[in-house]
């Protein structure tokens, strides 16, 4: 089993963070999701809302895996998240439902409110193969590799959200009239449009670094609106 661990800090408040967190699909760097649908939500005796969704992924298989080791390239993932707005604390957890045997990957996320007025993101994750055949390690040290290596595409990906929802609470509210962040998540929504093919992202930290990262500046040339008109032309 390996596991992974890191965390890190926004600028941002703990309501604008974790909202973001909850609208980060779909985004130009999430191309491998296809879809992401609410099965189920209600509100605690608590008073936290507990959300179910399930999320299809879809990706490739390392050059040396054996052939027929899954039948398909797609993947679903369970995600259960539970919000509570008078802590100020968000549990996120998801796990694959299929091809448990081959690799099991559960991933715990904690978004909670810091001492000044900041955002603490925790992640742990763990990876579990059951193959066997010599190839349990293997699988295992290739999941948390790949998982590293996506995490900075991922955020790159939920930090546009989190400035579409930035750009909207900065405007003031006209009635009857749609908030810009509204109208971009619904296009969003609308298209089938492909990530950009490529993207340096810079490395991800040690897999034992528990220190809280800062947050990228933000890129020059243009807001996140930008980025995503950019993106829906090279359709």
């Amino acid at each position: 089993m390996k596991f992974f661990q890191q965390a890190f800090l926004y600028d941002d408040s703990w309501s604008t963070v974790a909202l973001a967190y909850l609208l980060r699909y779909p985004n130009p760097y999430a191309s491998h999701i296809l879809s992401c649908d609410v099965i189920s939500r209600d509100i605690t005796p608590a008073g936290t809302l507990r959300t179910t969704r399930l999320i299809l992924k879809t990706g490739s298989l390392p050059r040396w895996a054996p052939q027929g080791m899954i039948a398909r390239a797609e993947s679903w993932v369970l995600e259960e998240s539970e919000v509570d707005p008078l802590g100020k604390v968000m549990n996120c957890t998801t796990k694959n439902l299929d091809h448990v045997k081959v690799m099991r990957v559960e991933e715990h996320i904690q978004i909670r409110q810091a001492d000044d007025g900041k955002t603490l993101q925790t992640t742990r994750a763990k990876f579990l193969s059951g193959f066997g055949w010599g190839l349990t390690k293997k699988i295992e040290n290739y999941g948390l590799t790949k998982f590293k290596a996506n995490l900075q595409r991922s955020r790159e990906g939920f930090f546009i959200i989190l400035d579409l929802i930035r750009q909207s609470r900065r405007q003031p509210m006209t009635m009857g009239a749609p908030s810009s962040f509204l109208v971009s998540h619904h296009i969003l929504n609308d298209s089938d449009a492909k990530a950009p093919a490529s993207h340096a992202a810079p490395r991800v930290g040690d897999s034992k670094d528990s220190t809280p990262e800062q947050p990228p500046r933000p890129a020059t040339g243009g807001g996140a609106w930008s980025r995503i008109s950019s993106w829906l032309r090279s359709r």
